[in-house]
């Protein structure tokens, strides 16, 4: 393991485990990506600083930290354009054939490493990585002050999702999922409403709740194959779909717009 001048020398002291982890662990794969040799897994850490590169002016030894996973080309058309999270040649650990950091060392650019105050445990800045995600999805969702939110899937991306919707200005945000642990979780926060989707009445509470408007956006963040389908029935017109979770085959989605009353207990539009 060699340490750039542009580097930091990490040990790793917490690492989170992901939903596409447990996907490379059990099925050998998610989505297009696919495991083809033995791979490392991890890529939600947090550590201490050991070791810094000969132009590292910003860290010292001793420094805590968490990490940001993916190293774009910092020359890519993406860079430049401030959109270095979608550039094509970003390496990104736990991502065949990159090795992740479920290990004790790791040297990592300077440039994608983050100090964590001291009020922020380890185990909170391990988490820094998918909440980043849910701030992503509100910030692409453009939320508009009292909008109304409905998030598919209640796993730790869905919650953040839900969090960071609230916290970008939402007066609500209805979550579903079929777990009723992971509802109960969501239920703690202030603003979220936890809907079981195994009596099928998400689409119905979120008509009712919006008196038969829709919400104002939809985040997909289960991955559920089964779950793209419905998701413009849950949705108002002109309102706004983000798509968060990976899905691990092909989906169809429905964009015909709801057609006509409906008796849901609300008013017809």
């Amino acid at each position: 393991m060699n340490l750039g001048p542009h580097d930091v020398m990490v040990a790793i002291h917490t690492v989170g485990i992901c939903g596409s982890d447990v996907h490379y662990y059990t099925h050998g794969g998610i989505g297009s990506f696919r495991l083809n040799e033995p791979m490392v897994l991890g890529h939600e850490a947090s550590g201490t600083v050991v070791e810094v590169g000969s132009d590292v002016e910003n860290f010292v030894a001793g420094d805590r930290v968490c990490m940001e996973p993916g190293v774009p080309d910092l020359s890519s058309r993406a860079s430049k354009l401030g959109r270095y999270n979608v550039d094509l040649s970003v390496v990104f650990w736990a991502t065949p054939p990159v090795h992740g950091v479920l290990t004790p060392l790791i040297a990592h650019p300077a440039a994608f490493t983050y100090k964590l105050p001291s009020s922020v445990s380890f185990a909170e800045g391990a988490m820094v990585e998918p909440f980043a995600i849910g701030l992503q999805a509100a910030a692409r969702a453009r939320i508009v002050p009292g909008d109304v939110a409905a998030v598919i899937g209640c796993g730790p991306i869905g919650i953040m999702t839900a969090i960071a919707a609230l916290a970008g200005g939402c007066s609500r945000v209805y979550v579903s999922d079929f777990s009723p642990e992971k509802l109960a979780i969501a239920g703690r926060y202030q603003g979220i409403y936890p809907v079981n989707a195994a009596d099928g009445r998400f689409q119905s509470s979120i008509l009712i709740e919006t008196e038969g408007w829709g919400a104002d956006i939809a985040f997909e963040a289960s991955g559920n194959p089964n779950a793209f389908g419905a998701i413009f029935d849950i949705v108002r017109p002109g309102g706004a779909v983000v798509l968060v979770g990976l899905p691990v085959q092909p989906v169809t989605f429905n964009v015909s717009i709801r057609a006509g009353p409906q008796d849901f207990g609300c008013r017809a539009w």
